[in-house]
């Protein structure tokens, strides 16, 4: 049955085979990466106001001067990875590029970095998404947590069956959302030139804070989440068509000419219009109720939006599975991340990304002004990480004369990304960003602490010093509550393995011994019966207790316990009999030389 179920919600499964993997050209590509980086536009700008708005009405025109700077850092940031994909035509993730040019502590802190962010992709843009949902259909607001629960659980599903990143399926989220917010800015920038603006009624806003350059900081540091995304084409580059490199570069420059210029405009049109962030209501909405009216159009950017921002997180579904198989492949992730399920896709992966991602969404309520100032610092960190071993890589190819602006970008881009990821710590510390401050050298610290136990285990499972298998007459015990078919096929299992055979029970019911002894006389006298006494009425510990006695009187290497099961022909009827096999099993797991065997006895319909 639960195979079944499994069958059902995620399909047959697929043979290695049937995997392909789709080229894509510049406009599919674009598509295809530019999705997490472009959705950002729909809450990136909102952060800003939200912080400004804490200084009372007058401070909000510095948005405009930090809409400006955040569309320099897209800039700067591009160019950089511009270079990256040149450098790292096979794909040069951050985690990649500070392992190969850093070291590895620098590379696992990248990686625990990229980790933290794909997490917090998946949880902001589907608590944004549902936002934009219930902005247009207050309605829906009470249910706003749970709703984002359950679109986190249908992408996981999609990534489960094998959903493959295609062209054509993000394509037209993707160009519907851009289209959709070029058609809002074009219309709003329409109205400011012919004067018919009608901004909504300045609203006095009372000052809670003093404008200062602390609050400017963090003003900043909550726009700078509109720079999430950027890197993925430096992720991606074998997936575009040859050349991969000029493709992927091409794709980049055109991402961040988006990204800019969207945010920038969604900015100048926020302050010209009035508009100011709302409890129940996202800075997109109000501004395209403003623009286009409660009309279809309105409804329609509502819904691009949405749908964008869930192609954003299941891009997280894409990322995180593959990031962690390699960190598994170089021994510091577990070994089962690096194994693909029966549908092709990295399972393990998905199903801790969904864990994790659901987890931060009920625990901050599905608000997205308290996970953002968890989101940024992890992500300017692995940029920051990323270009500085760019700069390392130049350098150590000074045999082959580096040109020095290939140097000079990647510096410049370490050093502004560096800055910023300063003061996103120091301006969203107490909002949340210790969280993270903390949360990512620990991250480390196990990381290396599983390596060490992947070395340890290699080295005592080497061969040197082993010794070629002997055969022995090792100590075999079965385990019986009576006599039955299963107990029969139990015992000429152990007979057929060593001629040293000893039945064990315990007695729990001096009524049920009695008869089990006269029984055993007449079906197998020549297998010893021992009887456990058990005052306790325990199990487990009376047979610990005869085997340890077995130990010290040096009887064999090896002891292997047989444990006769039977198997009910539906699942559900295993519920109704104990588990005594399971927690004897569990027992002798972590004693050395001693070995459990099931004996399955299948009963039929």
């Amino acid at each position: 049955m639960p195979n079944s179920l499994k069958r059902i919600i995620l399909g047959q499964p697929l043979a290695s085979s049937a995997e392909k993997h789709e080229r894509l050209g510049k406009i599919t590509g674009l598509a295809v990466f530019s999705s997490d980086a472009v959705s950002s536009v729909a809450y990136g700008p909102e952060e800003v106001l939200l912080a400004l708005m804490t200084a009372g009405t007058a401070a909000l025109w510095w948005s405009i001067p930090i809409g400006i700077g955040i569309s320099a850092l897209v800039a700067i940031v591009a160019s950089s990875y511009w270079q990256t994909i040149h450098a790292y035509p096979s794909g040069g993730g951050s985690y990649i590029v500070a392992s190969d040019n850093l070291g590895t502590l620098p590379g696992l802190v990248a990686g625990a970095s990229l980790l933290t962010d794909y997490v917090l992709t998946v949880s902001v843009s589907v608590a944004s998404g549902i936002a934009a949902l219930t902005s247009a259909f207050p309605v829906l607001l009470p249910w706003h947590v749970t709703i984002c629960v359950l679109a986190v659980i249908g992408i996981a599903i999609a990534n489960l069956r094998g959903l493959r990143e295609s062209g054509r399926l993000f394509a037209v989220p993707t160009y519907w959302f851009i289209g959709s917010v070029v058609l809002l800015i074009l219309m709003g920038f329409y109205r400011v030139v012919t004067g018919t603006v009608q901004p909504l009624p300045a609203e006095e806003i009372r000052a809670t804070h003093a404008l200062n350059i602390f609050l400017i900081m963090r003003a900043f540091s909550g726009g700078c989440a509109t720079l999430t995304g950027t890197d993925a084409v430096s992720n991606g580059i074998p997936a575009f068509r040859p050349p991969e490199p000029r493709n992927a570069g091409t794709v980049m420059i055109w991402m961040a000419a988006i990204l800019a210029s969207t945010s920038l405009g969604i900015t100048y049109l926020a302050h010209t219009y009035n508009v100011v962030p709302q409890e129940a209501e996202t800075v997109a909405s109000i501004l395209a109720r403003n623009i286009f009216g409660q009309n279809l159009l309105y409804y329609n950017i509502q819904f691009a939006t949405m749908l964008i921002l869930l192609v954003a997180a299941n891009t997280s579904f894409a990322d995180f599975p593959r990031l962690s198989s390699i960190m598994a492949r170089d021994g510091f992730m577990p070994r089962q991340l690096a194994n693909r399920g029966d549908r092709l896709v990295f399972s393990n992966g998905v199903l801790i990304l969904s864990a994790l991602s659901i987890l931060l969404l009920v625990a901050f309520k599905g608000d997205v002004h308290a996970l953002i100032p968890l989101y940024a610092i992890g992500v300017f960190l692995s940029f920051t990480l990323s270009q500085a071993g760019m700069v390392r890589h130049w350098l150590k190819l000074k045999n082959e004369r580096p040109k020095p602006h290939h140097i000079f970008l990647n510096a410049l881009g370490a050093v502004t990304t560096g800055i910023v990821t300063i003061v996103i710590a120091v301006s969203k510390f107490a909002l949340g960003a210790w969280i993270v401050i903390v949360l990512i050298p620990i991250m480390v610290l196990g990381l290396l602490r599983i390596r060490r136990h992947y070395e340890e285990v290699a080295r005592q499972l080497t061969l040197e010093g082993a010794h070629r298998p002997r055969i022995g007459k090792n100590p075999v015990v079965v385990l019986v509550a009576g006599l039955h078919k299963g107990t029969i096929e139990a015992l000429e299992y152990a007979r057929s393995i060593s001629p040293n055979v000893t039945a064990l029970t315990v007695d729990l019911d001096p009524t049920q011994t009695t008869k089990l002894r006269l029984r055993w006389a007449e079906w197998e006298p020549d297998i010893p019966l021992v009887v456990l006494e058990s005052p306790y009425r325990s199990i487990v510990r009376p047979l610990l207790e005869y085997i340890d006695r077995m130990e010290r009187q040096g009887d064999g290497r090896y002891l292997t316990v047989v444990l006769p099961e039977f198997i009910p022909s539906h699942w559900w009827e295993h519920f109704l009999h104990n588990q005594t096999a399971f927690l004897i099993k569990a027992s002798l797991l972590f004693r050395p030389g001693k070995i459990s065997i099931s004996v399955p006895y299948h009963l039929g319909d």
